[in-house]
């Protein structure tokens, strides 16, 4: 009889693959496609400098034309939709794994910051929002 090192990592590795597929079958199903195309939040990295607090969002294949930024009371929201493109049918696809679907996603403002004069730009499908500090502070 041989001797057989155990291999914890096997057993982790069948696991995953299990997982995958009934992942797979989910996909498959309509209740995958609800879970797909619904609502969706893409990354966003926030990050503050002495003169304004910056937003990055990733949206790829949007324009800031499909994009609608909004602020109210000290929130900011961001919201729009990615589709699928017309000229590939959702049918003909063999792997999806980008969300498609309505997309929000809202950031508290602190009341030192002007939400209402923010300035929006969308280059190489990154959305990046800065806004200005009422009052200009020095970070130490």
């Amino acid at each position: 009889m041989a001797i057989v090192r155990y291999n914890p990592l096997s057993e982790l590795r069948s696991m995953q693959d299990k997982m995958n597929r009934l992942l797979d079958l989910a996909w498959t199903r309509e209740i995958g496609e609800e879970i797909r195309e619904g609502v969706w939040h893409p990354p966003a990295d926030v990050y503050e400098s002495n003169a304004a607090v910056t937003i990055k969002v990733e949206l790829p294949d949007l324009d800031l034309s499909d994009i609608e930024i909004r602020a109210e009371e000290h929130t900011l929201t961001i919201r729009g939709e990615r589709r699928h493109g017309e000229e590939i049918k959702k049918e003909n696809f063999h792997r999806i794994e980008r969300y498609f679907g309505p997309f929000q996603r809202s950031f508290a403002v602190p009341p030192d910051f002007d939400a209402s004069s923010f300035s929006a730009s969308c280059d190489c499908g990154v959305l990046t929002i800065v806004i200005p500090k009422t009052i200009t502070v020095e970070i130490a």
